[in-house]
């Protein structure tokens, strides 16, 4: 007897299991029961298991029987005619939708021509394993899987055309390439997607070949001159907003210039780009520090007395400005209403981002890497026919990643680009390489990909031929220009003193106990008495009762309450942060005694 299990309940007991399951699945492809349920049999205990519920994850597979597909000639005629539509191929049974459980009772076949007896199941198309992101990859299959994945990530962090309407839209941090291009060797998902209409790279030519050493470590090199033919050239945005809100005792925010009896008043040069309103206009400069929003609000803390006094009038400032390192023009100014009907006040700033060292750059393999260098066009390696690469990429990146779809995109690139043609490069269908190398033979080139190179500075020829081609390479939204901090002296937590965290808030860099080790291995383990010195305070302790004693300024001497009054106190240098934890323990009833010891 086997249990049958109803979305995880037992249901009840059958004496053939193999018989029903199979019964079962006919019923269902007669549309006798519906689609949406999937049934699993357990190979090992012969328990049956049949799932209807919400939330799992299925796939659409073409049935096989006897080693024959059930989708024929005349019903792909018939869905061409649009005589049929997908669901009639679901109620005739030719299609239908398994879930990761049933797909473990099937044997499913990659293409036509691998069908046996044994399949139960055929492929509608092997892209169909690969997600949206990864069916972008051209020539996947040749990829080891996680460069695969890599690939498909990166694309997502790619700056493109995200959206057409991007000049009305207040969207939160985003960039937008100047010259997207679609690339050449693409694949089915490109034309099913509509990537043409948000294309998110450029092709570039790239060559293999290391220079100078400044692309070791996946650090990649650009010529300055395809720089300033637009190559990477994008605009970041940055909205700021500001709204009028209301408060209780029929109190209100005001957008305007804030007058100088305003609590918090800044200084007049950081209004100067405001007009009559309160608000800035468009296209004005501005630079970190400077109010692009001017508003008052009443003050925060307001007892039932105050409401009724004259002093109460002092409103505090809270105008929104550039934050810590930031810049660029105002692009946009929007005054509108919020949900309330109160004034809302949107500003977007634009700074203009043209490829920098330190900028990343990724081709579709996950082979992504920094900018290490910006070489002038005359320096830059050429070939026999005068072409220098946009981009020269480290040789060491392949070995180790076995990412042969980057050599093959290359090598499909320059015949595209060649013969004037978009290459197929459909992961498990795509135009075989050795056609490519024939068509490139055929174009002149040499078939292998490589060409002759000269030294950009001497003019000498390189002993080793170069491989090189046209690729589609993505700049990511990772730049140096939103990233870059450093810090000298600054703003501090009211708790513990130390330096506030973050690059928006100025905040400090953090020293571990493994950059500490470098320290001391390097010999500078002096250094890190001024590095671990940010929270330093320096305490009066007794030595009596080995506890923090009390400094009265007023009559300028100091005691401790559990101290005799001729106890010694000696003021100790220690960590704010450990002072701390010395009031924690005291809030716990805990004594924590400090013993002292004389320094030498």
């Amino acid at each position: 007897m086997s249990e049958v299990y109803i979305n995880n309940k037992l249901s009840g007991e059958i004496d053939n299991p193999q018989e029903f399951v199979q019964q079962f699945r006919e019923e269902r492809r007669r549309s006798a029961i519906s689609p949406n349920v999937n049934i699993f049999i357990h190979p090992i205990t012969q328990d049956v298991a049949i799932e209807t519920m919400k939330g799992r994850t299925r796939r659409p597979l073409i049935v096989v029987r006897d080693g024959r597909s059930m989708l024929t000639p005349e019903h792909l005629s018939k869905l061409e005619r649009k005589e049929w539509a997908w669901n009639d191929l679901i109620a005739k049974g030719v299609v239908e939708y398994l879930d990761a459980a049933e797909e473990e009772n099937c044997l499913v076949a990659f293409t036509e021509d691998e069908l046996t007896p044994e399949h139960t199941h055929l492929e509608i198309s092997p892209l169909g394993m690969l997600g949206l992101c990864a069916a972008l990859v051209p020539y996947g299959n040749f990829n080891q899987s996680t460069r695969l994945n890599a690939g498909a990530k990166n694309q997502k962090q790619a700056v493109g055309f995200y959206a057409a309407n991007f000049a009305v839209r207040m969207d939160m941090d985003v960039s937008v390439l100047h010259y997207p291009q679609s690339p050449i060797v693409e694949t089915l998902m490109h034309d099913i997607w509509g990537f043409d209409r948000h294309a998110a790279g450029q092709n570039v030519v790239v060559a293999i070949m290391s220079y100078k050493g400044y692309n070791m470590e996946d650090a990649i090199i650009v010529n300055r001159g395809s720089l300033d033919k637009g190559f990477g050239r994008s605009t970041y945005f940055r909205p700021s907003t500001a709204e009028e809100l209301r408060y209780a005792g029929g109190l209100v925010d005001e957008v305007s210039i804030p007058d100088k009896d305003v609590k918090g008043y800044k200084s007049e040069k950081d209004y100067r780009h405001l007009e009559d309103d309160g608000i800035i206009y468009p296209e004005a400069k501005v630079a970190e520090g400077d109010v692009i929003i001017g508003k008052t609000s009443p003050p925060r803390f307001l007892s039932s007395l105050d409401e009724y006094s004259i002093a109460s009038s002092t409103r505090r400032e809270s105008s929104s400005s550039l934050s810590h390192g930031e810049e660029g023009v105002i692009d946009f100014v929007l005054i509108t209403e919020n949900e309330e009907g109160n004034k809302l006040v949107q500003v977007r700033v634009r700074d203009s981002r043209t490829p920098e060292i330190g900028d990343k750059f990724t081709s579709r393999h996950g082979q992504k890497g920094v900018v290490g260098l910006i070489v002038s066009p005359e320096d830059m390696p050429f070939s026999a026919s005068g072409t220098a690469p946009d981009i020269i990429f480290s040789p060491h990146g392949i070995p180790s990643r076995m990412t042969i779809s980057h050599l093959i995109e290359m090598l499909g690139g320059k015949v595209g680009a060649l013969s004037g043609r978009f290459i197929n490069g459909t992961t498990f269908d795509a135009e075989p390489e050795d056609a490519l190398r024939k068509e490139l033979l055929s174009l002149g080139f040499r078939e292998n990909g490589t060409e002759v190179f000269y030294h950009g500075e001497t003019g000498e020829r390189f002993p080793a031929k170069i491989f090189v081609g046209s690729m589609y390479y993505l700049k990511l939204k990772h730049m140096v220009a939103n990233k870059m901090h450093s810090r000298a002296r600054g703003p501090i937590q009211l708790l513990t003193r130390q330096p506030t965290e973050g690059r928006a808030k100025e905040g400090g860099l953090r020293l571990g106990e493994m950059e500490k080790d470098t320290f001391v291995a390097h010999g500078a383990s002096l250094l890190l008495k001024e590095r671990f010195d940010s929270d330093r305070a320096i305490l009066p302790i007794s030595e009596e009762s080995g506890v923090i004693a009390i400094v009265d300024e007023y009559k300028k001497k100091s005691y401790c309450p559990l101290s005799s009054e001729n106890a010694t106190i000696s003021y100790v240098e220690m960590s704010y942060a450990f002072k701390l934890l010395l009031d924690e323990f005291k809030s716990l009833g805990i004594y924590p005694k400090l013993i002292l010891e004389s320094k030498y």
